[in-house]
């Protein structure tokens, strides 16, 4: 067996996306963000993934995030860069917005909303990696663009090196370990996972690190939970993620039937950032709404059980 030598391991936050109340990028909110996350020891930064609402945002307002988190993060660390569009040509015009704004990688969906056959989503990769001079990711999500992405799809596309890693956020688990095996042979293929309840065992099965939306509230805990597996120590990795498990609960704050799960889960990550002081407002992107007070209160419950200082 290759001895596996990733370009990308660790953890690495998709970063969230803060807003002032009028609904523009907020600048000092976002540096501390990325410095938030960087004193937690993270070895990466996500932007303009799910958790930075990416889908919401303008052409525009993507590009001063780029523009953000790369200035902040001062090559300290990679940044990879959503470019999650819809179809290829779109994808490539994103990911080259990026590429010039100083994204160290590029991270793309599957094409979606269009009907997409496997040969085409193939063809896709191919021509965005063929477009760009930075390493390109794939991002597995299902649930948001409708397509899986098989470890038969993603394996030779890796083996001919047109992808450098994967972000599986598709919560097949089993489809996950195929990946990990397929990927012994293919030393600097990238697999993480997206899966923040489960990292410890996504670990256990191969996973070269994880990409953790509550990793933007506790990205020392996500750390630690790394360190812990790369080092054998499985007990201290579990007791790491059980704390992590009850600290998701923040996700389950938003009233039910008032709020979709994107918004639920997303408000929550910012309302905790809001109460840990690291960004001004727990403003969303519409059609979202914030929390109100109720549930910024059970969120403010949640950090205090889970050990998290907050202002």
């Amino acid at each position: 067996m290759t001895a596996r030598t990733p370009r990308y391991s660790g953890v690495i936050p998709p970063v969230v996306t803060p807003l002032t109340a009028d609904g523009e990028i907020d600048r000092p909110s976002l540096e501390r963000v990325v410095e938030h996350l960087l004193d937690g020891g993270v070895s990466g930064l996500f932007a303009l993934g799910s958790s930075g609402e990416t889908a919401y945002l303008t052409p525009g307002r993507q590009d001063e995030v780029i523009e953000v988190v790369t200035a902040a993060c001062a090559g300290r660390v990679p940044v990879l860069v959503g470019a999650i569009e819809t179809t290829t040509d779109r994808a490539i015009e994103r990911a080259r917005a990026a590429e010039a704004l100083g994204a160290d990688a590029v991270v793309v969906t599957a094409p979606f909303y269009t009907r997409t056959h496997h040969t085409e989503i193939d063809r896709h990769f191919r021509d965005v990696a063929a477009a760009l001079d930075v390493p390109l990711l794939a991002y597995d999500v299902p649930v948001c663009v409708h397509s899986k992405l098989d470890p038969e799809l993603l394996l030779p596309l890796a083996a001919d090196g047109v992808l450098a890693g994967v972000k599986d956020s598709s919560g097949d688990d089993a489809s996950f370990r195929r990946l990990a095996i397929g990927a012994r042979e293919l030393p600097e293929f990238s697999v993480l996972t997206g899966h923040e309840l489960v990292v410890d065992a996504m670990m256990l099965a191969g996973a070269d690190g994880s990409v953790p939306g509550l990793g933007n509230v506790d990205p020392h805990g996500y750390v630690r939970l790394h360190e812990a597996a790369v080092r054998g120590d499985w007990s201290a990795a579990a007791a790491e993620q059980d704390r992590l498990v009850a600290l998701f609960d923040i996700v389950r704050a938003a009233r039910p039937g008032t709020a979709s799960a994107t918004a639920a889960g997303l408000g929550a990550f910012k309302t905790a950032l809001m109460l840990r002081g690291i960004i001004a407002t727990h403003v969303m992107s519409p059609p979202m709404r914030p929390l109100d007070a109720a549930e910024t209160a059970t969120i403010a419950a949640c950090l205090d059980r889970a050990g998290l200082a907050r202002v």
